[in-house]
């Protein structure tokens, strides 16, 4: 269950030194790709980092990494076991994010990072990793309406949350592309508590060596975020741009509008592209990126998965039209986060359904990802196949692309 508080995590922690630097990312939407372009830019940069970013991807332990690398499971389980110990001698009774989070901290203490970068679970004010002992800076990308049961209905509401990962003291950079009333709550939060608010830029030379063409309106302002909070954390940086530009254009971040081969398992020569959008604004980006540069090559097949508790309206309306085709698929558990319940597959094509989609073109699938998988192939005839909806749907056709080229190999 979603258990927010600081209470069990300060203990849990009380264990683990920290003497690294943090730069901590909460918002709703672009963390993980802020997170990833600053654990890139810091490492071309020479300093020792880590990066705790959530959910997994793949393997549970691939929520970690050192030096861009993922922690090596070994050290993982070793951490992790240490971790549920101290909990259990403790009677702490910490949820499974505090022990994920806990273990993240322990692994970095033992490989003796310089720099965190530690993206926020849930939230900030109360998120686990707000635990943070010496943050060097905090970002606050895009906000936008998600996780209302927990976190608020309004979008003010919300950015409060968020904000509360801030410090006296610690400046606190804002994604500039945020709306008034966004910034406006940041803002008097930071007066409140005696820091300041930095707006996200593109005004650096850095940014003269990169074309912004080659990226899409939202990555470039999550670059705008990453980089201007790295300047703040590693003033040293001027002299290290030569490296910083080529750690961006080869960064990979998988699960986001990401192209996968899905040859070995449905025969089809085309690519499909998988993406992790999961609220409406997330969604939005997506079925602009979608509208641009797939549509010209015919209707879209969709193979698609929510969590149980999303504005799933909101977030198929900027996706589907009329003559689209769905696949609903349901993901299967989620390894350490057992509160994560994956809607129905039936509920989905209810509501494609009154989006204009024909009966004759939803397919409910089950739990059957292969099937989907396969449903799709056939009904696009080579036409553009899109997977989104949810993280951990992108977490299990990853994970089953990957064995199933275990098993060829």
């Amino acid at each position: 269950m979603i258990e927010l508080g600081l209470a069990r995590i300060s203990r849990l922690l009380s264990y683990t030194p920290q003497p690294w630097k943090a730069i901590h990312v909460a918002g709703t939407n672009g963390k993980g790709s802020i997170c990833a372009y600053l654990s890139a830019m810091l490492h071309a940069s020479g300093v020792q980092c880590g990066r705790f970013t959530s959910p997994h991807l793949i393997d549970r332990w691939d929520c970690i990494t050192v030096n861009e690398q993922p922690v090596q499971e070994s050290l993982f389980l070793e951490a992790e076991k240490l971790t549920a110990e101290r909990n259990q001698k403790d009677g702490i009774g910490a949820t499974e994010f505090e022990l994920l989070t806990a273990t993240a901290f322990e692994v970095f203490a033992r490989e003796k990072i310089e720099m965190g970068v530690i993206e926020v679970g849930l939230g900030g004010r109360l998120d686990a990793t707000n635990t943070l002992q010496n943050k060097a800076v905090t970002v606050i990308s895009k906000i936008g309406l998600d996780h209302q049961s927990v976190l608020g209905n309004t979008i003010e509401e919300i950015t409060r949350q968020k904000a509360g990962i801030m410090r006296p003291g610690v400046p606190c950079v804002l994604d500039r592309s945020n709306p008034p009333p966004v910034q406006a709550v940041v803002k008097e939060h930071a007066r409140e508590i005696g820091t300041d608010v930095i707006l996200s830029s593109t005004e650096s030379s850095f940014f003269h060596g990169l074309s912004e063409k080659d990226f899409q309106p939202h990555q470039w302002e999550n670059l705008a975020c990453a980089y201007t909070a790295f300047q703040l954390a590693y003033p040293k940086s001027e002299s290290s741009q030569h490296r910083l530009i080529p750690a961006i254009k080869n960064i990979n971040w998988p699960g986001r509008l990401q192209t996968v081969s899905i040859t070995g398992v449905t025969g089809r020569q085309e690519t499909v592209l998988l993406d992790g959008a999961h609220n409406v604004q997330s969604a939005e980006v997506l079925g602009s990126y979608v509208n641009e540069k797939l549509r010209k090559a015919g209707r879209v097949t969709w193979i698609l998965a929510a969590s149980q508790g999303k504005e799933l309206e909101g977030i198929l309306k900027p996706l589907l039209r009329p003559d689209d085709s769905v696949a609903a698929v349901q993901f299967g558990p989620v390894d350490g986060m057992p509160w994560v319940q994956a809607m129905a597959p039936q509920e989905i094509l209810g509501v494609a359904s009154a989006s204009g989609i024909d009966a004759t073109q939803l397919h409910n699938s089950g739990s059957d990802i292969l099937g989907a998988l396969r449903w799709a192939t056939a009904v696009a005839e080579g036409g553009p196949i899109v997977i989104a909806g949810s993280l951990y749907l992108v977490s299990d056709v990853l994970r089953l692309l990957r064995d199933a080229d275990q098993l060829k190999a």
